[in-house]
């Protein structure tokens, strides 16, 4: 059982897609750390180190010393989602970045949490193109899994997961049902059971959601606003700090 968990990475660590009325984001890790401490029946240390926005190399570069030195039991990693959205990707030097990552963690004696992120490549202009790239770098770290001391959640190929559902309304970061959903397949992943209340069962059972169609008012929105970013060098990240840098406590009865 682990008793402290550290969670560093983008966006969708950090949560964003799903926030809570008072401004702030939730998200999976929030959900696995009270999932941990529900099957403990007291209280989990968790940090969350996540920055919206943040390509693979800075993950590794400004949050994996930090949430190592912090010596939790448990820690998990994700990157790259950001890395697949540029003109170019190199999937085998970002699976080469990766596997440094957990033989560093792994050497520090914590269990390694590595996961891939949602598909939302079915409702994003171009998806095919990022679909393929994802589907590239999944397959070159898929192996990871029988690695001791490391658990591979595989959200990426998780079919259900894509569904519109899933998805908050720029189609790029999953809703509160969509993270709800991943937390399940990480705490299944570790053993742990789901806690019921989520709902999570019953929501994979309910008809699919409608198909997805990108609108004018949709590209104004959202897609137009990430190209500014894209053409001026700045991130959604930028001026933002981890939401949880150190190892807080976590009550089983936390609400959600």
């Amino acid at each position: 059982m682990f008793h402290s968990y550290a969670a560093i990475g983008d966006s969708f660590t950090e949560g964003v897609g799903d926030e809570l009325p008072n401004g702030s984001v939730r998200g999976w890790a929030d959900f696995v750390a009270l999932g941990l401490a529900a099957a403990a029946r007291e209280p989990v240390r968790y940090a969350n180190l996540a920055i919206r926005g943040r390509k693979l190399g800075p993950i590794i570069d400004e949050q994996l010393d930090r949430a190592i030195a912090l010596r939790p039991d448990l820690l998990s990693f994700n990157g790259g989602g950001n890395d697949m959205l540029r003109p170019r990707m190199d999937e085998q030097v970002t699976a080469s970045r990766f596997r440094d990552a957990i033989e560093r963690i792994r050497a520090a004696g914590i269990h390694v949490l590595m996961l891939s992120g949602a598909n939302p490549t079915e409702h994003l202009p171009m998806g095919k193109l990022f679909d393929a790239r994802g589907a590239r770098l999944t397959a070159a770290l898929v192996d990871l899994a029988e690695v001791p001391g490391v658990t591979f959640v595989d959200n990426f190929n998780d079919r259900g997961l894509r569904d519109i559902r899933y998805w908050s309304p720029d189609k790029l970061h999953l809703n509160a049902l969509g993270h709800a959903r991943v937390a399940s397949n990480v705490l299944t992943g570790l053993g742990v059971p789901v806690p019921a209340e989520w709902g999570v069962d019953e929501v994979a059972a309910a008809p699919t959601g409608p198909r997805s169609r990108n609108t004018a008012a949709y590209y104004r929105e959202f897609v137009l606003p990430w190209i500014g970013r894209r053409l001026t060098g700045r991130s959604s990240g930028d001026g933002r700090s981890a939401k949880r840098p150190t190892l807080d406590p976590v009550a089983p009865d936390a609400a959600a």
